[in-house]
C-alpha cells in the first residue's frame, strides 16, 4: 500500500506493508532512530512522538493510519541543527535523563503536557508523564525538566519552527 506521511516537515511516499507499525515506518523505512522501540504493548512510552499534533505511541499506531498525516519525531523538535528545543535543554540542564533510551519518548510526551497544560504542577506533570516508563531516573529530574521548561513559557511544541 502507497503511502504519503509528512515526517518532520518532509513527504515520505513509501509503498509498505499495510501492517507496518507506524514506528517501524519511523525507524526502518525514513531511517530515523531516535524513536525508540521499547515494549511493543504501549507500556513504556519510548516510541512517543506527535502525529498531527497529539502525543502517541507508535507501537500502537499503524503507519496506513497515519496516510496523509503529520508527524514530528525528536529528530525534528529542536529549531535547528545547533540548537536543542527547549525541553531538550531544560532536560541536560536538570540532568533529566540518564541511559537515554526513554528520553525521547520522555522529551515528546512532555512537550504534549505542555501544550495541554503549560503551567502544570509537580502532581500534574508526574500524571501526565504516567504512561512513559524510565528505569534509571526516579523520575525526580524529569519532573525537575518538565516543570522547568514550563516556567520558560516555551517547553510546548508551540515553538516548533514552521515545517
Amino acid at each position: 500500500m502507497e503511502i504519503s506521511i509528512t515526517v518532520n516537515g518532509t513527504e515520505q511516499r513509501h509503498d509498505i506493508e499495510p501492517r507496518t507499525l507506524l514506528v517501524q515506518f519511523i525507524r526502518e523505512v525514513v531511517g530515523l532512530t531516535g524513536t525508540n522501540i521499547g515494549c511493543d504493548t504501549s507500556s513504556c512510552g519510548a516510541c512517543t512522538l506527535h502525529l498531527d499534533g497529539e502525543s502517541v505511541k507508535s507501537c500502537t499506531v499503524l503507519a496506513v493510519q497515519a496516510d496523509g498525516g503529520a508527524i514530528t519525531t525528536i529528530e525534528g523538535l529542536a529549531p535547528s541543527d545547533d540548537e536543542l528545543h527547549p525541553m531538550q535543554e531544560s532536560f541536560r540542564e536538570q540532568h533529566g535523563l540518564q541511559c537515554g533510551f526513554c528520553t525521547p519518548g520522555m522529551v515528546m510526551a512532555a512537550t504534549s503536557l505542555l501544550d495541554e497544560n503549560p503551567d502544570p504542577s509537580e502532581a500534574e506533570v508526574r500524571e501526565g508523564l504516567e504512561g512513559n516508563l524510565c528505569r534509571c531516573t526516579g523520575y525526580h529530574n524529569i519532573v525537575a525538566a518538565v516543570l522547568a521548561a514550563a516556567k520558560t513559557g516555551r517547553g510546548g511544541t508551540a515553538v516548533e519552527v514552521a515545517q
